[in-house]
């Protein structure tokens, strides 16, 4: 997958690669070491993603593009970048299904989200209270800034909710809701049970916003889900791993074993899923 990069609705593909690129993580995370020999580290809960990209030669539309993009000819702002290396565009927290409700967007009454509030790292649990006779109830992927995630038309997406599905979560539709760059929903996009699905999207469409549809009441845990700017429903179907959001692998401190119990003073989890001896 290439870069994309401009205003939502009207993003351009940078099809040459870049010579040099630097994404590395600016995770800010400083030390202290006691007389005692004791270490402890501590991380801001929000680390600044920067994106370093150089090139020897270049399309001239593309040079173009960048370049009214630099001087806002075309509108003071903000710029939507889709990071080439980004398997799923989902946050990491909200790729993993945990975190606040406000990750999320539902209607009424019908669907309460339990767990998220009480922490950063709380897996969600969702409850669907109710079920209408003739729509929804809809659980909505909700964007932080915009009302759905940029695109452009003619970009291939792929959602899928596999945490939901492994769950037993009774999946009506995966839903793809279309927006446009005044905020309104256009059309929407549907794939029956509880598969991934994939479209183009269409012709005066700025955003997407993912959700899905369920048939019956019942508490399940959220779990992993995945946006990507790409077709990857076959790589997911043969069990791929799901990266949980911006690139990140599914990877948790529940995967790892120690001696030590949690506040003894030999493990420490500081946010970043790593595993410190501090003595």
């Amino acid at each position: 997958m290439n870069m994309w990069i401009g205003l939502p609705g009207t993003m351009r593909e940078i099809v040459d690669g870049a010579a040099s690129f630097d994404r590395s993580p600016d995770l800010s995370v400083t030390e202290f070491r006691a007389l005692s020999g004791g270490v402890t580290t501590w991380a801001p809960p929000v680390q600044p993603r920067r994106l370093k990209l150089g090139w020897s030669a270049m399309a001239a539309g593309d040079v173009a593009h960048l370049d009214r993009l630099a001087r806002r000819i075309d509108a003071p702002g903000p710029v939507a970048l889709v990071d080439p290396l980004a398997r799923n565009l989902l946050s990491g927290a909200q790729g993993a299904g945990l975190g606040a409700s406000a990750k999320w967007a539902w209607s009424g009454n019908d669907i309460i989200l339990y767990g998220g509030d009480f922490g950063a790292h709380v897996p969600v649990t969702v409850s669907v209270e109710n079920v209408p006779a003739s729509l929804g109830p809809d659980l909505y992927w909700q964007h932080p800034v915009w009302p759905g995630y940029p695109v452009t038309p003619g970009m291939v997406v792929t959602w899928w909710a596999p945490g939901l599905v492994a769950n037993g979560a009774p999946i009506a539709q995966h839903r793809m809701q279309w927006i446009d760059a005044t905020g309104t929903t256009t059309s929407t996009a549907t794939s029956t049970g509880a598969a991934p699905i994939v479209r183009t999207v269409p012709a005066g469409v700025a955003f997407v916003r993912p959700a899905v549809r369920f048939s019956a009441v019942g508490l399940w845990i959220l779990g992993a889900s995945i946006f990507a700017t790409s077709d990857v429903s076959a790589e997911l179907v043969r069990g791929a791993p799901v990266t949980v959001g911006e690139g990140c692998p599914a990877f948790s401190i529940t995967r790892y074993s120690h001696a030590a119990s949690p506040g003894d003073g030999r493990y420490r989890d500081i946010g970043l899923e790593l595993v410190e001896v501090t003595r």
